[in-house]
């Protein structure tokens, strides 16, 4: 039976690092805890034990981790609980748990992303055992995925929250070692996301972000399972990213319905008649497109063209009035030539995309791409950046500008801070208000003005 939490529960805390769905399972870890009888706890330096949640994806992130963790060690050693634990889960504990363990003996368990659901039960199990050596848990193939159920201990807003539809990926990207990390794709039921959503409704979130490696693939590899794997994957026979925004479109209330995480090469014109028609579902579609030149994309192995890449942009703004489109690009990826790279800017001068961003090249152990030739120097990968980056800021800026007298309708995220629907938490724009409004709540504004990236506005009645 789970116990509840006393003045004398031992108090858990948690670092997490890396991308929104790192962020789910941090969650799952400490609702877990908290069922077992756990405090959760804001200060690091109050916990018995602390939870460092590592992302593995490009190296900078690994850094980052590495970092937090002997930092954890080191504020522990000077603190005032030299006896606490230190756990590291997530991406990077799931990649290179074993050697982790012989290289940083500062940590007394790795934990992997089939553990998080049973995480408050091994932290017990780490409280009251002696350390010899790192006690390793981590399995070698990630199965796990979620349910409506599954406890959380929320670390968004009240008003915001990430819903995990699915977890692992299938697709081959040169570029990226998560499948291997994470599994293949697989898919909640439909009834599970929408039994979450509807909770969470209630509650008075008033919006959700819809994340997995690949949200377009949501529900087709049912289909398969039903099908067969040699049978042709068709959406509309079943459980789909549609039918899923259909169903989230008859619950009751006000808040808006986020996609995040889209592959262009899973998009339908259902799909885009879904977001038109459902006035849940935010004008706002997140696709990473990586690259645009035609042998880039082959190199890096995504499945599409430019051809349909062009021709699925024109579709969607078609289709859906009012749509911002968020993408990313890699630059520097090996085999990238100045030929390749121009063509992306060209591109990005005449799509002009509401929310872009660029990422250099990372060179990832155990990837394809590592073992390409023609690897690109640092030199050309930061100077290829900071001229993709100028010019998405001019398009920024002149986008923002022309939204000045406009009427828009925000999130408030602080009482003088908001977002619209064309821009996700944490790595879009936001909307300075003149004056005060109501934290976690709609209202309309009139743009001012603008501020390179952000809007200037003030409430109206």
């Amino acid at each position: 039976m789970n116990s509840p939490a006393t003045k004398d529960a031992p108090k858990v805390g948690m670092i997490s690092l890396g991308c929104a769905k790192n962020l789910v399972d941090a969650e799952i870890m400490l609702g877990s805890a908290k069922a077992e009888g756990f405090e959760v706890t804001a200060d690091p330096a109050e916990a018995d034990l602390l939870i460092v949640n590592t992302c593995g994806f490009i190296d900078s992130a690994k850094q980052e981790s590495i970092d937090a963790i002997l930092e954890a060690h080191r504020q522990r050693h000077e603190g005032t609980r030299p006896d606490a634990k230190i756990v590291v889960s997530g991406c990077l504990s799931q990649r290179f748990s074993t050697d982790l363990a012989s290289e940083l003996p500062e940590v007394d368990a790795f934990i992997g992303l089939d553990q998080v659901a049973e995480a408050g039960a091994i932290f017990r199990r780490v409280l009251n055992e002696d350390k010899t050596s790192a006690l390793n848990l981590v399995t070698p193939k990630s199965r796990y995925i979620p349910d409506f159920a599954t406890p959380r201990f929320r670390l968004t807003p009240n008003h915001s929250v990430y819903v995990k539809i699915a977890e692992g990926c299938n697709h081959p990207c040169s570029f990226c070692v998560i499948p291997q990390m994470r599994g293949r794709h697989r898919s909640r039921s439909l009834d599970s996301v929408v039994r979450e959503i509807r909770g969470l409704v209630a509650e008075g979130v008033k919006e959700i972000n819809l994340i997995s490696q690949d949200t377009t693939y949501y529900g087709m590899d049912l289909w398969e399972q039903k099908a067969g794997p040699r049978q042709p994957v068709d959406p509309a026979r079943g459980t789909s990213l549609v039918h899923l925004l259909d169903e989230i479109g008859e619950i009751g209330g006000e808040f808006w319905v986020r996609l995040l995480y889209t592959h262009p090469a899973h998009w339908s014109d259902d799909l885009i008649s879904a977001i038109a028609r459902n006035p849940h579902t935010a004008r706002y579609v997140d696709m990473p497109l990586q690259h645009i030149h035609g042998e880039m994309l082959t190199l890096m192995r995504r499945e599409t063209s430019r051809e349909h890449i062009e021709n699925l942009i024109g579709r969607i703004r078609a289709g859906i009035p009012g749509i911002g489109l968020r993408t990313t690009f890699i630059v520097g990826f090996p085999g990238e030539t100045e030929e390749h790279f121009q063509s992306l800017l060209e591109f990005i001068e005449t799509v002009r995309f509401e929310r872009l961003g660029v990422f250099n090249y990372s060179q990832e152990e155990g990837s394809r791409a590592a073992k390409m030739e023609n690897q690109v120097p640092t030199r050309t990968k930061n100077r290829r950046y900071r001229e993709a980056m100028k010019l998405q800021q001019k398009i920024a800026r002149e986008m923002a500008e022309s939204r000045t007298g406009q009427t828009l309708r925000v999130l408030v995220e602080q009482p003088n801070i908001g977002r619209t629907e064309h821009d996700a938490p944490d790595v879009d724009c936001r909307v300075i208000l003149t004056k005060p409004a109501p934290v976690g709540e709609f209202v309309n504004v009139k743009v001012l003005g603008a501020q390179t990236y952000d809007l200037v506005a003030e409430p109206i009645a």
